[in-house]
């Protein structure tokens, strides 16, 4: 009896924390109140945001032989590059909300693409408003149902319902219809008008300026003028891609794939949710329910890659010639990872290091040293307290994230965190990945896979990077388990994660498998 009463009042708790929570974040936008740092001069702030960019397809890194990405690399080289930043969810919707709250998913509550955004939520360009910004989005917005109509928080409103189309787009600006047509493509359009609004903007004020980039979401679709520059790059197969292969799984060999003999791999634990996947939309073997094939999906990403390595050239030589480049912060990021056949898998979702991990680079020279590497580990949740701080505010009481401005200026954080914490939560259209929860430090990962029959896993990323060898059954690593387990527990219960937000499913199934099914 006391066991029940316990765990009864443990949960109605847990309720009451997690009620309490949301009722503390969903503020009034009436009742913003800044709370402004004595003596600090705002600083104009340029934010990129790419969609779908792995954190390693940039030039720089030397991990795709041949790729050429020379502005990106210009800002990593001139600037800081933030080698271990991560997402706290690896989706569209969810991390984009998550920029713009500094919330969690769980908090924010927007857990996939079809759930609206909160009209309580607060975006941090609001702070900037009061603090006399003008402010500016420009892109995919991608929150609240695929509606475009311009959000709080923005001076000027460039968007689109959805998740757009690379040619001849239908956008919103400032609430009216434009169609653009003649071949216009996507992500010239939005650095046309992105540089349009920095010319006639007021002289008299600091900017920020929020560019977000449909590219390089699928399906892939490069400018004309980058169609077929990558057709004889070098596939690059990576070592796990075939660990989920069967007899019938198809063939791959226009690449190059790694030797894996040198690597332990666990085939016994790799969860069955992950073998399966393989025949899925988001699985090597029926990529796109067969539309397209992996070689193909390749070089079409890099090729659309390089319209953001031309937007970001735009941006930075239009700072330079208006004499703004020294001061001005320009900071770029992908909205989530992406897996590139490791585990069998394309696209993101899972907590695997593909998936969760983003290139995130900043360049502002009177603020960042060349050649800057940051290696603590930062969050999408730490962009809005940062941008906030270079504009003289604190963070607000509901942000959840904390700012890296000191690491980007190369001053360590006594204090900063240990591990990053990761969720995903199981979506209708996209069934065959469950939900997700996960902690990561900078040697192990800890991944619990929610509301299936299936094994958890751990890595030892230091010895395993490419996460083969699943450690959960291992005697060695029980304590290791252990504590991660409970200081995962402990992140979700303390930040009011303790309940699944779940959102109406008014639609039937689309796998391939259970289709129209509801």
């Amino acid at each position: 009896m006391m066991i029940r009463i316990t765990s009864s009042f443990k949960y109605l708790f847990c309720l009451f924390f997690a009620l309490f929570s949301f009722s503390l974040f969903a503020q009034d936008r009436k009742e913003i109140k800044l709370d402004l740092i004595p003596g600090k001069k705002p600083r104009n702030v340029i934010f990129i945001l790419s969609d779908d960019h792995r954190y390693d397809f940039m030039g720089f890194t030397g991990a795709v032989p041949g790729l050429k990405t020379p502005n990106l690399d210009r800002i990593a080289n001139e600037g800081a590059h933030f080698q271990n930043a991560f997402v706290s969810t690896a989706l569209c919707s969810p991390s984009r909300a998550s920029i713009l709250t500094g919330q969690y998913a769980h908090t924010h509550t927007v857990v996939d693409n079809q759930a609206p955004a909160p009209k309580s939520l607060l975006y941090f360009p609001e702070y900037l408003q009061k603090a006399g910004y003008q402010t500016s989005f420009f892109g995919k917005w991608h929150m609240g149902g695929g509606e475009s109509d311009p959000r709080p928080g923005f001076n000027r409103w460039v968007s689109f319902a959805g998740q757009g189309v690379y040619y001849n787009p239908n956008i919103n600006i400032d609430g009216k219809m434009v169609a653009y047509r003649d071949s216009a493509y996507i992500t010239d359009v939005l650095t046309d008008l992105t540089i349009d609004w920095l010319d006639k903007r007021d002289k008299n004020k600091p900017f920020f300026v929020y560019l977000s980039h449909k590219a390089v979401h699928a399906e892939f679709s490069p400018a004309k003028r980058d169609n077929g520059i990558y057709r004889d790059v070098k596939i690059q197969y990576p070592v796990s891609m075939f660990s989920t292969a069967r007899a019938n799984s198809k063939k791959f060999t226009k690449g190059h794939q790694v030797d894996s003999s040198s690597y332990k791999i666990n085939y016994k634990d790799i969860p069955t949710w992950v073998r399966a996947q393989r025949d899925s939309w988001h699985g090597v073997d029926y990529m796109y329910h067969g539309q397209t094939d992996f070689d193909r999906f390749y070089v079409d990403y890099l090729e659309t890659l390089m319209g953001i390595d031309t937007s970001v050239g735009r941006v930075l030589k239009y700072l330079k010639d208006n004499n703004l480049d020294e001061e001005t912060l320009i900071i770029y990021m992908g909205d989530n990872g992406f897996s590139f056949g490791e585990h069998g898998l394309i696209d993101k979702r899972h907590a695997y290091e593909e998936s969760m991990r983003v290139p995130l680079i900043a360049r502002s020279p009177t603020l960042i040293k060349a050649g800057t590497k940051v290696k603590d580990m930062v969050l999408n949740i730490d962009i809005a307290p940062s941008i906030l701080e270079l504009a003289g505010v604190k963070k607000p009481v509901q942000m959840e994230g904390n700012s890296f401005v000191s690491l980007m200026k190369g001053m360590p954080e006594a204090n900063w965190r240990k591990e990053i914490f990761y969720e995903y939560y199981f979506e209708n259209p996209f069934p065959q990945t469950p939900t997700q929860f996960a902690i990561r430090t900078d040697q192990f990962k800890f991944i619990r896979s929610h509301g299936v029959w299936d094994i958890n896993q751990l890595y030892d990323l230091k010895n395993d990077p490419y996460e083969l060898n699943n450690l959960i059954r291992h005697p060695d690593f029980q304590s290791v388990a252990k504590d991660l387990n409970a200081k995962l527990w402990d992140w979700l219960e303390k930040t009011g994660g303790l309940y699944i937000p779940l959102k109406p499913i008014n639609e039937r199934k689309n796998d391939h498998i259970f289709r129209s099914t509801w």
